[in-house]
């Protein structure tokens, strides 16, 4: 058999569309179609993909016959069978074969490295959050009312210089993580759902202990604020340290442990990975791109508002960098304009399709 007719085979054997294999391998539907044609060929990484879709080898795959694959592996040896193991063979070929194609039956595998890619992309995202919170956070250890180095003129500079570092180590991590995000989704639109209830409760029960883990550093933080405050009658300096390094691991854990349970919805992934391509063919409805922009323009503002909160407070303008964030008036709620815009996000994303579903009633 030619590789077109074997192809052909393995994908009526396993019920799959010219269209749901390409998502698989990450082609388009017309690759497949001049692969089956014979119009082209598909690449050394693609052919291997196949292989481990199908459970077959290169070999039948290119050369020989995936319907009988026993058969093509012993042609040149057939000659020296005798009369006996023919009797034999119809038996041990149907083994051989039902050991070959049976993984079409099996469940789905993640042939396309999702499962490597959700992990470290959260764990990227996750990271560079944490970094930042990290950062102003060691920058607090020099405000210049409490400076763990004393009164010195470098405790500008070197809050500042903290703040500079957690940012660059955050965004050498945000930047990445996202890209590499736009980078899957270009070459994998579709991806098939290969996780079982076991890997969703393992990942319930991790985000959990995150959840939990989380508010309780950021509950210790509180108390060690509260006790300097009122026992001590430090209110500035390393009390708010510990506080940000605390909400450091915290947040980390949120976005990382959030992250890793919420991409197991593989039909939310390639839901979105159709309206992109709907939304670049210009296929696109109204109502998703009014929610697109709506959503845009919130977490424009959003952005805007939490920068001018960091830089823009009363603390920043006057110079006094070490300053900045130890109270609500010197930046310190600064995040919580993202938050915000995500929730006002998810209302207007909600709002919007209800006004949808009822004027697609009437």
């Amino acid at each position: 058999m030619s590789f077109r007719a074997n192809l052909q085979y393995l994908r009526a054997q396993r019920n799959l569309t010219q269209e749901r294999l390409a998502m698989l391998l990450g082609v388009s539907r017309q690759a497949i179609s001049k692969w089956e044609s014979e119009k082209a060929y598909p690449e050394m990484d693609k052919l291997l993909m196949i292989c481990d879709l199908f459970g077959c080898t290169l070999d039948d795959l290119v050369l020989g016959d995936v319907s009988r694959p026993a058969a093509s592996a012993s042609t040149a040896g057939s000659s020296n069978v005798d009369s006996s193991a023919e009797t034999a063979s119809p038996l041990a070929a149907s083994s051989k074969t039902a050991g070959i194609i049976a993984p079409i039956a099996e469940l789905a595998q993640d042939i396309t490295g999702y499962d490597e890619h959700r992990r470290r992309f959260a764990l990227l995202i996750a990271g560079g959050v944490a970094a930042i919170v990290a950062g102003v956070g060691i920058g607090n250890l020099f405000d210049s009312s409490n400076s763990i180095l004393g009164a010195t003129p470098l405790n500008d500079f070197l809050t500042f210089l903290c703040v500079c570092v957690g940012v660059i180590a955050g965004l050498a991590m945000l930047v990445p993580g996202g890209l590499s995000r736009i980078d899957f989704k270009r070459r994998h639109p579709y991806v098939e759902d290969f996780y079982t209830g076991e890997d969703r409760s393992r990942e319930l029960r991790l985000l959990v202990i995150g959840i939990v883990g989380g508010i309780s550093a950021i509950l210790i933080g509180i108390a060690v604020t509260v006790y300097a405050d009122d026992m001590l009658g430090v209110s500035d300096g390393w009390p708010n340290a510990i506080f940000l390094l605390l909400c450091a691991p915290s947040v980390f854990g949120f976005v990382y442990c959030g992250m890793r349970y919420s991409l197991l919805n593989i039909n939310a992934y390639n839901k979105a990975a159709e309206d992109d391509r709907k939304e670049h063919a210009g296929e696109q409805d109204f109502y998703a791109k009014l929610t697109g922009a709506v959503c845009g323009i919130i977490m424009l503002i959003a952005t805007a508002t939490g920068l001018c909160l960091l830089f823009l407070n009363p603390a920043a303008l006057r110079g006094d960098w070490s300053a900045v964030g130890s109270s609500a008036a010197d930046g310190a709620m600064f995040w919580l304009p993202w938050p915000i815009g995500g929730v006002l996000c998810g209302v207007a994303a909600v709002a919007i399709q209800l006004i949808k579903d009822y004027r697609e009633r009437k």
